[in-house]
């Protein structure tokens, strides 16, 4: 009874953690959006690219779709407000 407990353990925990695992990557985007913007950062892209492609200019920072695609961070910058003039009221 032991034996066919740990086997059925075996093939269904590894089974559902799969299962779990594949995650939408508009979905990924947004999560990992929300918790930048909660921490506060500011200019930054999130693009999703192939797993092959390079990323050299940024961070991955997440997998989706059973790891055919991965999501890169990348820092923006933004340009600098204009200054006021201080003649125009």
């Amino acid at each position: 009874m032991r034996i066919w407990l740990a086997v059925a353990a075996a093939l269904i925990v590894p089974a559902s953690a799969h299962a779990q695992g594949a995650k939408a990557c508009e979905d990924l985007k947004t999560e990992i959006a929300a918790k930048l913007d909660a921490k506060g950062v500011k200019s930054y892209s999130l693009d999703i690219v192939a797993k092959d492609a390079d990323a050299a200019d940024g961070k991955v920072v997440g997998t989706c779709e059973g790891g055919a695609k991965k999501i890169v961070y990348r820092k923006t910058t933004t340009p600098p407000a204009p200054a006021k003039d201080p003649s125009k009221p």
